[in-house]
């Protein structure tokens, strides 16, 4: 019997598990790959965006920033602390559910949930690898299964994967999916000789920033095809669009930061797909990194032949995972709105404070929506499922209207989310 069950273990998921951990609930963590961080490791969303000074539960988010930096995997950048090494990442919060207590299963899934009265009562996971998976076999009663009762249950699979199992309400989704990115690392890569050019070219430093931090280079640029803008980089990719070295779609969004303890590399927040795929369907999502593959090749040429310090550089890592913006969001107690963010409405009981900008993508140029607001509160009731009485969410899939939602998504509202849906258990269980 667990006192609470994690499932997903990404950014909301190991905040959830750990905050429970401490708190002396016994936790399990259940992640379907290999190691933690979802798309901090697995999909290489790094940095963590700056989201105000006056967040709330980042107990976990502080502490992982503490032990990042005594291994070298962790620099503030432009007032933001959230720049991480990916691959250290995996190793620190390994380390950090241990201490937790918590029970981390790798390769794990839920294949079936048994539930009465609004109340989730038992798990069943697979305890082999599953290349195939029969439904007509009795899985309380075979051992390759294995049963597992708690008395809560946090869904941070980012798909709300443990809701479809239920078959909760789902708010409406017209299947007007933001565009995915798929990122990737180059190395090999002179910082400082492609730092110096870049603030030649560029003045804005709203847009390009250089720094030199414990004597490496760090940077970050960006560029898009929207014409509503300028953009010091465009010639450049209308050239390289001309030369058929990149296609028109190519350039639609690129942007690259630098990454804590990894001097001559970068990482890459693109290629954007401008297809409409749906996150859910594996067809879609076999075409997107297919489709993405193929830009990630292109850019890396495209980079060599035009940036200063690229000379020797090579593609080093691609993501594991597609960038998913949104996809399943569930019904809550509360659906948060639009309005929420706007009015700065406050809540009796917020999970997250953050002044992070409606930020929505678009496949269209001059259509994408950054729209910065003052600070605003998510209600914990936004967490909990309307369908299951110790049933919680925490992430992209939480109860929010489409647009709210691309306030909410980004990592440090995550970390909180994950944070405040174990401390709601807590003290529902004290």
């Amino acid at each position: 019997m667990y006192d609470v069950v994690v499932v997903g273990g990404g950014t909301a998921g190991c905040a959830a598990a750990y905050t429970a951990g401490k708190l002396g609930l016994k936790t399990m963590l259940l992640e379907k790959n290999i190691h933690l961080g979802g798309s901090i490791t697995s999909g290489l969303v790094i940095p963590v965006m700056y989201s105000g000074k006056n967040q709330i539960n980042n107990d976990f988010y502080n502490i992982l920033i503490e032990k990042l930096h005594e291994i070298g995997g962790q620099i503030t950048y432009q007032n933001n602390k959230g720049w991480f090494n990916p691959e250290l990442c995996k190793i620190v919060l390994d380390n950090l559910m241990a201490e937790a207590s918590v029970d981390v299963r790798f390769s794990t899934f839920v294949y079936k949930i048994f539930h009465s009265n609004r109340s989730l009562k038992t798990l069943y996971i697979n305890t082999n690898i599953l290349s195939v998976y029969d439904d007509t076999i009795d899985i309380e009663n075979n051992m390759l299964f294995e049963p597992i009762e708690t008395r809560y249950v946090i869904d941070t699979t980012g798909n709300c994967e443990i809701g479809k199992i239920l078959k909760c309400n789902f708010l409406e989704n017209p299947r007007e999916y933001q565009p995915m990115s798929l990122r990737f690392i180059m190395s090999g890569i002179n910082l400082e000789e492609f730092g110096k050019w870049l603030l030649e070219i560029d003045n804005n430093r709203d847009v390009t920033t250089v720094e030199e931090i414990a004597g490496q280079t760090h940077l970050s640029t960006a560029y898009t095809w929207d014409t509503d803008k300028h953009w010091a980089l465009a010639e450049i990719f209308d050239d390289a669009v001309k030369n058929n070295i990149l296609k028109d779609t190519d350039r639609n969004y690129f942007q690259v930061f630098t990454i804590a303890g990894m001097p001559d590399s970068i990482a890459f927040n693109c290629p954007r797909l401008v297809l409409s795929l749906d996150p859910c369907d594996t067809k879609d999502i076999s075409k997107g990194v297919k489709t993405a593959r193929e830009a990630i090749l292109r850019l890396s040429n495209f980079c060599k032949a035009y940036f200063p310090g690229f000379k020797n550089a090579y593609i080093s890592n691609i993501a594991d995972m597609l960038g998913v913006r949104v996809s399943n969001r569930i019904k809550g107690k509360y659906v948060y709105k639009l309005d929420d963010i706007r009015t700065g409405k406050k809540f009796k009981n917020p999970a997250v404070i953050s002044n992070y900008p409606v930020d929505v993508h678009t496949a269209g140029k001059n259509t994408s929506t950054l729209s910065f607001t003052g600070e605003y509160q998510l209600p914990i009731e936004s967490l909990l499922s309307d369908d299951y009485d110790n049933l919680l969410v925490a992430g992209r899939c939480v109860s929010a209207e489409y647009m709210a939602q691309g306030a909410l998504r980004v990592q440090a509202s995550c970390f909180s989310m994950g944070e405040a849906a174990a401390k709601f258990i807590k003290s529902n269980i004290a």
